[in-house]
């Protein structure tokens, strides 16, 4: 792992705060080919990694095994020093927003965002709704046809998900910042900021460096491990 810079809420550590990740020597296999071996990273309250690496390297499959998705050929991940298939807690605790936005087309935005919201055990109150999709800028869209809105609207729509946490959990993010404008990244970027603040983790990829407004991360170059 190669740090470039430190994040500034280094002292919101402690287990009462949140909890640690870690992946312990995990290898990913997909069909006839492994993907990459020996990984080992640990993820602490208030820091944020930076998953990077070539195309085809396994930066989605990482992330899959992180959040339960998907089983490694070998090795484990541990939430609070247990593995996470052990934990009652980990499913609550994480925030898991894939590189699809997992909107439903047919459904307003408003709509999908309180589906989204229900399902993982959010608050879905109308209150909460219209906060978090003014948050991203998209109050004013919330009662569009989500199959209407543009692919940058759309990954908003998603991102929406992230006003509605308030606790220091864990969120792992695939291009977070894919199909954004300068001010779409900037609304993400102060999303980021705050949940590391409370000493929420962040674990995501990105295809393009993080800009100014970012919060530091650590760079994890998961290529080393093919």
């Amino acid at each position: 792992m190669t740090a470039t810079t430190t994040s500034p809420t280094n002292a919101l550590r402690s287990p009462a705060q949140g909890a640690t990740l870690a992946a312990v020597d995990l290898a990913c296999r997909r069909g006839n080919r492994l993907l990459f071996r020996g990984v080992n990273l640990e993820l602490r309250p208030g820091e944020a990694i930076w998953l990077r690496g070539h195309n085809g390297c396994g930066k989605t499959s990482l992330l899959r095994l992180v959040v339960g998705l998907s089983v490694p050929e070998s090795g484990r991940v541990l939430w609070a020093g247990a593995p996470i298939g052990e934990s009652n807690s980990f499913a609550h605790e994480r925030v898991y927003i894939g590189h699809a936005n997992a909107m439903k087309d047919d459904l307003t935005v408003i709509e999908s965002l309180r589906f989204l919201a229900r399902i993982h055990g959010r608050d879905s109150g109308v209150d909460a709704l219209h906060a978090a999709l003014q948050r991203v800028g998209l109050e004013g869209r919330r009662d569009a046809i989500v199959r209407t809105l543009s692919q940058g609207q759309r990954r908003r729509a998603a991102l929406a998900r992230l006003a509605l946490e308030h606790t220091a959990t864990l969120w792992v993010l695939d291009e977070p910042y894919d199909a954004l404008d300068a001010e779409g990244i900037g609304r993400v970027d102060a999303l980021l900021l705050e949940h590391l603040a409370r000493g929420g983790s962040v674990l995501l990829t990105s295809h393009s460096s993080p800009g100014g407004g970012a919060p530091p991360m650590t760079e994890f170059d998961l290529g080393r491990f093919n």
